[in-house]
């Protein structure tokens, strides 16, 4: 089995090129330890990080750009797609956003006006680079009647804050992909909600192109009907579907067992048929499905290790922890057993 530096390995992007996009979620980090391997086997690239909220303005009017910057660098000099995460969110945003100077909260106005200053001054400077944003991600509840998770955007903004950053990020630049992003979008419960609010946001006439499904799932669940239910709901919309944060951990989200120092081969192989049937499955749906991004390149950085089980290392990903394609990855591309 070759390695990611020899023709004996085929790239990732170019078995799948015809089918969709294939992208990977980055850092600064990673990019200067794997960046010869990343630009191989992806031709599209995510800020793990470094282009949500409180990375970009910790304190008012403070930018802090380097290290989003190297990231569209390394996607210019590489011929790579970028995709832009994110612009609102209820995590990893400035506390400085929601309070006056004297500590009171901020007025309602305010918060819009903080809002479209950010998204003019961040989507205008990488307009010619990112092709698409995760303009809003996470606001459903995941339980309950409610429709949207309690947060200080809702208390202060109310709902509408959610189509207007839409229009913020519209206005700033017409020719993005704009998204709405979020997990548990094949959970039936959840589908529903997301549907509903992606909706509600079309007939408002916010400037939403697509859906985006995190789709941090692991070898056990969702179920392919509901990934496929899932799909076929949100392709109703009418618009571009992607998946945005992809990866397929060993263990049920309730499994806190911390034993393992390596993958079991059991698991690995259960693994594997994961991702192949997932693969099939998107491949049906090709005809709405733009892109496939991967939440981390490989299996040395993943941020399903310690999480949420601290103290666990996880596997999640196609590639090991030396870059070298699993069984999963001859899986997805058609050739299986190739070791």
């Amino acid at each position: 089995m070759g390695n990611d530096g020899t023709n004996a390995t085929p790239r990732l992007y170019e078995a799948l090129g015809s089918s969709f996009d294939i992208g990977a979620a980055v850092s600064p980090r990673t990019l200067l330890q794997s960046g010869e391997f990343i630009a191989r086997h992806y031709n599209s690239l995510t800020a793990e990080n470094e282009m949500k909220f409180v990375n970009l303005q910790p304190v008012e009017d403070h930018y802090t750009f380097e290290d989003a910057d190297r990231i569209v660098a390394f996607a210019k000099t590489h011929g790579k797609k970028l995709r832009g995460h994110t612009l609102v969110w209820h995590n990893q945003t400035s506390d400085w956003l929601f309070k006056e100077s004297d500590g009171r909260p901020v007025c309602r106005e305010k918060l819009l006006d903080r809002l479209q200053s950010h998204i003019k001054t961040v989507v205008g400077r990488y307009k010619d680079a990112i092709y698409a944003w995760d303009v809003v991600n996470e606001v459903i509840a995941d339980e309950g009647p409610e429709l949207l998770r309690p947060s200080k955007w809702l208390d202060i903004a109310g709902p509408d804050f959610i189509a207007k950053a839409f229009e913020f990020a519209h206005a700033a630049d017409p020719a993005a992909q704009l998204f709405y992003n979020d997990y548990n979008e094949s959970n039936p419960h959840k589908r529903d909600k997301i549907y509903r609010l992606v909706k509600s946001l079309l007939e408002q006439g916010a400037p939403v192109h697509g859906v985006g499904l995190q789709a941090h799932w692991n070898v056990y669940s969702p179920s392919l009907d509901e990934i496929r239910e899932a799909i076929e709901k949100y392709a109703m919309l009418g618009l571009r579907l992607q998946l945005t944060e992809l990866d397929v951990s060993l263990f049920r989200h309730e499994d806190e067992r911390t034993d393992l120092t390596s993958p079991p081969e059991e698991l690995l192989e259960l693994q594997a048929k994961r991702y192949e049937a997932i693969f099939l499955l998107l491949k049906e749906y090709q005809v709405h499905i733009d892109a496939v991004t991967f939440w981390g390149a490989d299996d040395n950085y993943t941020w399903l290790s310690n999480f949420p089980v601290r103290g666990r290392k996880n596997w999640p990903l196609l590639f090991d922890e030396q870059h070298q394609p699993k069984e999963a990855f001859w899986r997805v591309i058609g050739k299986p057993t190739q070791l």
